[in-house]
């Protein structure tokens, strides 16, 4: 079946000429290799990682700034009128082209802004071709009464994404080849190629000092960047008449066309399986959501093996297995791309050691680092959900020995003093000056949560992990019983979460200072999961106490507000924001389990859906076209953190198709 269009997101005037808004609002485009470009409405860079080609010189990581901005310019008779803005060092911002910027929108996931001068309309968009790190930019003249004259200064650098720039007498190498310009930092650095299409260009080598990037000084981190002018391009244009400008990393020989054919092709491969999996539950927000799920998905080949794996946010995350498994049934099984799954299950299950999962690769390359305990059970959890949807037993027969150590490694225990207890088979884990759960912020040696013990969470997939290890062996003709008796154990065991004092589970048992009740969102797992080790009432009671403290408008917080460690807004220098992640702030990933937890004890799917709708309005909002990390704990719950997050979009697009309508519900 095909898709219906993805939801319209259009911004007027009122928001584009508006600074503060515009400067506000953020784009997005990816390549699935993990290269990016990214920015603002208002075009001024207000963040380190903001550029238009950002390449993944070792994909999908090595992300390295090549192609910042670009200042343009349009002539009309003997008026220049330039589109573009920036802000400088002395917080001032000239020029301002984005008082001429009548619409922003999103075309599929392609950037469009339109700038309109009087009679005179040019539009832009921006793409970026599949699987390389190639951008173009694409100019095309709507309406004139006569011809005009654009004019490009593309401006670039060459450093990781993480830091920013200073010419100080840095000289590149400039150079024309044929029609083209090479630009090469230094010796050996990948060489930006950049390419025009009823454009000439011109080398050119000037400094631009001084530009301020908002973002970083608000985070508390350098927040001045330098760029260098490398390239001029210009060209006449009448009315219909469209340009590009390519910006190149890649090897081998590119063309506009091509990379404009290639995303336009893959765009709607994504949309047509979205409308396949779905058929006439189909809809516009979930199309759109498709489109930004696709955004995270990169290649990541290993030994050989061609394989993928999940950016975990835009602009600053690599690839995480905690987040890679928690997004991946949205991400593919939702969208309708059941081999994307396989094959990133696939990919980790080779990171398998000492029965653990990675928790992330290093951006700069090296060995993957194992400091998680919930990781590798969101992957047991991963393979139940990819078997069921799809009745892929050889995968799970392939997967077999690895999902059995998994097991066997964390009853005998492994690292971090993860390991099961003997006494009630639960699972603890936790080791002094490491960060174990989702929970992980870490400043210097403080852990600001570091739940050592018995996590809820924890303990709901590790019940929820062994019913499925059960069910699977069934499946595939192995004996299933010792696998029933251990799930019955936990099961048992849970019982001890229940707080009948406060009317809650609690978070962490057997912690060093004892059991702790502090009213977190990590129990509402064990409602949402799979399989529940609870009855009925106390599942409900669960979700009626997350309503009551944690539940938001974009997810829900952290920590309920009336604890005394309770932070209300997210922000300031590193100490600060990691000191407020995990204790108030606002998760919106966390809004997909609880509307599908709201769904198991109430039955209600229009009102469990219905939950869902102030993250779609958010689309609009923020990143545009996306879903936020975190939100403010206090109203009204301002985005922070990454614009894009993988599982803030794929949770909510597996909790919202989950609970679409059906023929029978009308």
């Amino acid at each position: 079946m095909t898709a219906p269009p993805p939801l319209s997101l259009r911004l007027g005037r009122h928001d584009c000429a508006d600074l503060g808004r515009a400067e506000s609002l953020e784009w997005l485009v990816t390549n699935g290799a993990g290269g990016f470009a990214s920015g603002t409405v208002a075009g001024i860079r207000t963040r380190r990682y903001h550029g238009l080609l950002v390449a993944a010189l070792d994909a999908p990581l090595g992300r390295t700034v090549m192609a910042t901005d670009v200042h343009e310019g349009l002539t009309v008779g003997d008026v220049d009128t330039p589109l573009h803005a920036s802000r400088w060092w002395d917080d001032s911002v000239s020029p301002r082209g984005f008082a001429h910027t009548e619409a922003f929108w999103l075309e599929g996931q392609v950037p469009v802004w339109r700038f309109a001068i009087g009679a005179v309309c040019l539009e832009k968009r921006v793409v970026m071709e599949p699987g390389r790190d190639v951008t173009v930019l694409r100019y095309r003249l709507v309406r004139a009464a006569a011809p005009v004259r654009l004019t490009l200064k593309l401006l670039a650098t060459y450093r990781d994404f993480h830091a920013t720039t200073r010419g100080d007498g840095w000289s590149m190498d400039v150079a024309a080849s044929g029609a083209d310009v090479v630009v090469t930092a230094f010796p050996g650095a990948r060489p930006l190629r950049v390419s025009g299409d009823g454009l000439s260009l011109a080398p050119a080598h000037t400094w631009y000092e001084g530009f301020s990037l908002g973002r970083e000084r608000d985070r508390g981190l350098d927040s001045r960047d330098d760029a260098l002018h490398v390239v001029t391009a210009s060209g006449e244009l009448a009315v219909g008449d469209e340009v590009t400008l390519l910006l190149s990393a890649a090897a081998g020989d590119v063309d506009a066309a091509t990379a404009l054919a290639r995303a336009a092709r893959h765009e709607a491969d994504v949309l047509a399986r979205y409308g396949q999996a779905q058929g006439a539950q189909a809809d516009a927000v979930g199309a759109r959501l498709a489109l930004a799920a696709d955004q995270f998905v990169v290649r990541r080949d290993v030994a050989g093996h061609r394989g993928a794996t999940v950016i975990a946010g835009y602009p600053w995350f690599g690839d995480w297995g905690r987040d890679t498994m928690i997004a991946l049934p949205g991400l593919a099984l939702s969208a309708g791309r059941p081999e994307l799954m396989r094959d990133v299950l696939v990919t980790y299950a080779r990171f398998v050691d000492r029965g653990m999962l990675p928790n992330r690769f290093p951006d700069a390359g090296g060995a993957p680092e194992y400091n998680t305990v919930d990781a590798t059970l969101w992957f047991i959890e991963a393979v139940r959900a990819y078997v069921a949807a799809t009745g892929d037993l050889a995968l799970a027969g392939e997967l077999w020995p690895v999902l059995d150590a998994i097991v066997t490694e964390h009853e005998a225990g492994t690292r971090f003093g993860i390991g099961v207890d003997p006494d009630d088979g639960l699972l603890r884990s936790g080791e002094a000056g490491v960060q174990l759960t989702w929970m992980d912020a870490k400043v210097g040696d403080w852990v600001v949560t570091p739940r050592t013990g018995k996590c809820v969470e924890i303990n709901a997939l590790w019940f929820n992990g062994l019913v499925a290890l059960a069910e699977l062996a069934a499946e595939l003709g192995r004996d299933a019983a010792p696998w029933r008796a251990r799930a019955a154990r936990v099961e048992v065991g849970m019982e001890r979460f229940w707080c009948a004092a406060a009317g809650h589970l609690y978070d962490v048992l057997d912690g060093p200072a004892g059991d702790d009740a502090s009213l977190r969102p990590n129990q509402i797992f064990a409602v949402s999961l799979a399989a529940s080790a609870f009855a009925p009432e106390r599942q409900r009671a669960v979700v009626d106490a997350c309503a009551r403290a944690l539940l938001t408008s974009h997810g829900l917080r952290s920590l309920a507000p009336d604890d005394p460690a309770y932070r209300p807004r997210y922000g300031g220098d590193p100490l600060a924001r990691d000191g407020a992640y995990h204790q108030g702030t606002v998760w919106g990933w966390l809004l997909g389990p609880y509307a599908l937890a709201h769904h198991r004890v109430y039955g209600d799917a229009a009102a469990a859906r219905a939950l869902l709708e102030p993250l779609v309005d958010h689309l609009g909002a923020h990143g545009v076209g996306s879903i936020a990390e975190i939100f403010d704990g206090a109203p009204p719950h301002l985005p922070r953190g990454c614009p894009a997050q993988a599982w803030s979009v794929a949770e909510t697009l597996r909790a919202w198709t989950t609970l679409a309508p059906t023929p029978e519900d009308s």
